[in-house]
């Protein structure tokens, strides 16, 4: 192994344990916390006739304390203590009165009978305000007992839950949670504004299926940091709608990396803009920073994407966009995308790549790529081959500092 790898390999590693420890650290004290932070009244889910053990569906024990606990004029908490609850698909829904927490000390366990998935959602938080979710819990989504339901690419077939889900929720903080085996995504967000997701940890088998770690579509001003995804598909899927999203300190490994589309499939999709993710590691994934849009294509604009300070290790594609996607072949590949990308800049990317070609930018003939900017890029072919290549097609841009391999921008 050369010194480069060792050393990569070293700082990837680092990284993970950093974002482990951060991930854990505090959880036992945040119900403390919450209290310091002036939660008034606690709506406890025992009281309401909450069952500990994991056998017994909990669901309306769980809306019970949050229909008190959304109608209480003030703070309130919803408290899940320790212990395991089984949980059918919930939505706690409102508007509420006054700022809400929903507290998850002990274990989630979702349900496996095909009967009660009669929801695309598990657990689902919907037209609320100043909400927080936290506590130091776990959801389980039992997914590796039904993941063979969730392959739909060759017949149609019902979705499968998505383990946590907010829609139309404003001024949100979600914080110190674990999450894994997910039956399908891990966390969904529709329609959001202002909310921060911190201190977690997704994780599913990397040949899982559609287990996305954060999905994010029609929403503003969304935060994410200090988190550890390891899945079966994109790390975060970043959708039609999305702007000012803010990615720092994400470790990803394994699944398909951290993506921006697919977009332009359907009518009536919006524009990307603005997408940061700085100061983040990959290893092990299949792709690294990828924008994907479909070549038969509505119109749609991807603009202001800067991309800083990420280490890759052994990533398949580590830098891509690929205008034309096609997931399930065959595809028709004489039409272009009319997807216009623009404004996007890769700052201080390095690591090593497990493919020879480590940069593809395959954009449109219709659209091009335009203003793309590529500042001290170190990729290195891990494994025999020769040195790592780049390729583009159709994209306009500028290289600065040092390029390996060679820009072809």
């Amino acid at each position: 192994m050369s010194l480069i790898s060792s050393y990569l390999g070293l700082r990837v590693f680092l990284l993970l344990i950093l974002l482990v420890w951060v991930t854990k650290g505090q959880n036992h004290n945040l119900f403390r916390q919450t209290e310091h932070l002036g939660w008034r009244k606690v709506f406890n889910v025992m009281d309401y006739g909450a069952v500990e053990g994991g056998v017994t569906d909990n669901s309306q024990a769980f809306l019970k304390a949050w229909k008190d606990a959304c109608q209480w004029k003030g703070r309130a908490m919803v408290m899940i203590p320790k212990g395991i609850f089984k949980l059918f698909p919930v939505i706690f829904s409102g508007p509420c009165n006054g700022p809400i927490a929903f507290v998850i000390m002990g274990t989630l366990k979702a349900s496996t009978d095909p009967s009660t998935f009669n929801s695309e959602n598990w657990i689902n938080f919907r037209y609320l305000e100043q909400l927080t979710v936290a506590g130091g819990g776990t959801l389980d989504g039992q997914g590796s007992l039904v993941w063979s339901r969730n392959n739909c690419n060759n017949h149609p077939c019902r979705t499968l839950p998505i383990s946590l889900s907010f829609d139309f929720v404003t001024n949100a903080s979600i914080a110190h949670l674990r999450s894994y085996d997910s039956k399908n995504a891990h966390i969904k967000v529709f329609g959001c504004n202002k909310m921060d997701f911190t201190k977690l940890r997704l994780s599913a088998p990397g040949d899982s299926p559609n287990t996305d770690g954060i999905k994010i579509g029609n929403s503003y001003r969304i935060r994410i940091s200090d988190v550890v995804i390891g899945t079966g598909d994109d790390c975060i899927a970043i959708l039609s709608g999305s702007r000012e999203i803010h990615i720092s300190r994400l470790f990803c490994g394994p699944g398909h990396g951290i993506s921006i589309g697919s977009l332009g499939e359907y009518d009536h999709e919006y524009d990307v803009e603005g997408v940061y993710v700085r100061n983040s590691g990959l290893k092990g994934t299949t792709n690294g920073l990828r924008i994907k849009t479909w070549a038969k294509s509505h119109p749609l604009k991807v603009s202001k994407i800067r991309y800083e300070n990420i280490v890759m290790a052994d990533v398949m594609n580590p830098i891509i966009i690929d205008q034309n996607y096609c997931p399930s072949p065959p595809c028709n590949q004489q039409v272009t995308s009319n997807v216009q990308i623009s404004d996007v800049t890769y700052n201080n990317i390095w690591g090593t790549s497990s493919s020879k070609e480590a940069v593809a930018l395959k954009c449109s003939k219709s659209s091009p790529c335009k203003n793309i900017v590529m500042n001290t890029i170190k990729l290195s072919l891990n494994g025999p081959g020769g040195p790592a290549s780049s390729y583009c097609e159709n994209a306009m841009g500028v290289s600065y500092g040092t390029q390996k391999p060679p820009s072809c921008v």
